[in-house]
């Protein structure tokens, strides 16, 4: 083994030990009494009702559209805004092709109802 190596091998070597070390003591130490309530069925703060072959409602996907516009508007437009002045004009009208194809599902969400929060 090369010596250049030996520091990582050290480190790694050390965080498995370490890590075996607490997942042991917390097996040795832990509670192993789970009562009814701690091995019961969780559902949201309440206790499941219903079937879960029932399906979802669409506002449960129009919340999720909602998520996706959001979270890919901001995932795209960081990279965009750092690079914008090395990116040319094919770069930039591509961007606004981007945001008017999600302004338009924005628009769409707005239509279907997906911004109300009853």
């Amino acid at each position: 083994m090369s010596v250049e190596f030996l520091g990582i091998f050290l480190i790694i070597l050390f965080s498995i030990t370490l890590s075996t070390v607490i997942s042991g003591a917390s097996y040795v130490v832990g509670v192993k009494q789970p009562d009814s309530e701690k091995v019961s069925v969780y559902e949201c703060g309440f206790d499941p009702f219903g079937s879960s072959r029932v399906p979802f409602s669409v506002k449960f996907f129009l919340v999720g559209i909602l998520f996706m516009i959001f979270d890919l508007e901001i995932s795209f437009l960081f990279p965009w805004c750092v690079a914008y002045n090395q990116i040319g004009s094919f770069g930039i009208w591509t961007m606004y092709l981007f945001l008017i194809i999600l302004t338009i599902g924005l628009i769409y969400e707005w239509v279907k109802g997906g911004l109300e929060w009853e």
